[in-house]
């Protein structure tokens, strides 16, 4: 179907027409106003403010937008005692070896040190006992 607005010609398929005026119990005017304004031929002013607001919402919130994923709280490590010990103990004694640089990169977890300009890191691992069936 061809229609006049404003002096151009528009063809509007009959077929949406007809399946706004079922799905939508409209009048064939109202269908044919619905699809012009769809279609941006014509400007609806309820539309116009429902679509102001949409692009105010924060459609982002909570989500990284380099990751794409939903930020989380900072990982709690838990550290058991003996850990600990082994870790300071390793240290004091890498303190006392002769000529080496030692520093500590990660608490409880990594050393660096430099014996006669060779660097070692020595990472300290706690691994968990295995489920049980």
């Amino acid at each position: 179907m061809i229609y006049k607005i404003n002096g151009k010609s528009v063809q509007i398929p009959k077929a949406e027409i007809e399946k706004n005026m079922e799905k939508l119990e409209l009048s064939e005017n109202e269908a044919i106003q619905l699809w012009l304004e769809d279609n941006g031929y014509e400007v609806n002013e309820e539309q116009e403010i429902l679509d102001s607001k949409a692009k105010q919402a924060r459609i982002d919130y909570g989500v990284d937008k380099e990751k794409g994923k939903k930020l989380s709280s900072p990982k709690k490590v838990k550290v058991s005692d003996e850990k600990k010990k082994l870790f300071h103990k390793i240290y004091s004694e890498l303190l006392t070896y002769g000529n080496s640089n030692v520093t500590i990169l990660k608490e409880n977890k990594l050393i660096s040190c430099t014996i006669n300009g060779k660097i070692f890191k020595i990472d300290i691992i706690e691994t968990r006992p295995p489920k049980e069936k």
